[in-house]
């Protein structure tokens, strides 16, 4: 009994707890009562591209709406080739064609909240990973009708945790709390990126990560916890990565 227990006790401390005190967190804060209310306008963290020349490589994520703002981000990826006067946003949705092209603000708002940046490279180096994002992009198998699924995934955030799989220079990891990541596309069971980053997971319900990008990290039910050691912190469920 003691290691059934044992099992009880990190689960609640290390998964259930955290997601308790976000919701009540959440509670207190104020909401759009529904899409139609919520702020989608630019947030001018992007510079404007009519005068700003150079490439531009963004991967965004901003709380998501509704009750599962509480424990959840969206996540978009955002393009702009040297001397084009626009940027191209992609993100999946719910609903239609789940790959979106400039459906939204580049740097919109996501259910009035503000976007954050979790990686951004510009100039040559941007221009030079531009092909093979779209490459990715167009490669990403859910981009069907009815190839979207909230929990555990395919979603917007397994869609953009592809393409920083697919593409090993981008150096990044999605936050902790962009759940749908570890989905892995096709329902894949393990993924070896060629980062260096290992990735065992049961459809996106349990599983670990481990290497140099992520860390090493356990998700249960979409939820991860875990260690960032290149930029020293942890990863708590609901909350994203707290640290330096």
């Amino acid at each position: 009994m003691r290691p059934i227990r044992t099992i009880l006790a990190f689960l609640i401390c290390v998964y259930l707890l955290p997601g308790l005190a976000a919701a009540a967190i959440w509670a207190t804060k104020e909401h759009p009562a529904n899409w139609r209310a919520a702020r989608w306008t630019s947030s001018h963290v992007l510079p404007n591209p009519q005068t700003n020349r150079e490439a531009r490589v963004t991967i965004f994520a901003a709380t998501t709406g509704g009750l599962k703002g509480a424990f959840a981000v969206h996540s978009w990826i955002v393009l702009k080739k040297h001397d084009v006067p626009r940027y191209d946003r992609y993100d999946v949705v719910g609903w239609g064609q789940p790959v979106r092209k400039n459906g939204y603000e580049p740097d919109g708002y996501w259910y009035s909240n503000q976007p954050q940046k979790v990686w951004e490279i510009t100039g040559e180096q941007a221009e030079a990973l531009i092909p093979d994002i779209e490459d990715a992009i167009a490669a990403y198998p859910h981009n069907i009708k009815g190839g979207y699924r909230l929990w555990p995934g395919p979603n917007s955030n397994t869609f953009v945790a592809s393409i920083l799989r697919a593409v090993p220079q981008i150096d990044a990891v999605l936050p902790a709390n962009a759940i749908g990541r570890d989905y892995l596309p096709e329902g894949r069971l393990f993924y070896y990126d060629p980062s260096g980053d290992l990735h065992v997971t049961l459809y996106g319900l349990l599983g670990i990560s481990a290497g140099v990008k992520s860390g090493f990290e356990m998700h249960i039910m979409g939820l991860v916890a875990g260690f960032d050691f290149r930029h020293p912190g942890i990863k708590v469920p609901a909350f994203g990565r707290v640290g330096v």
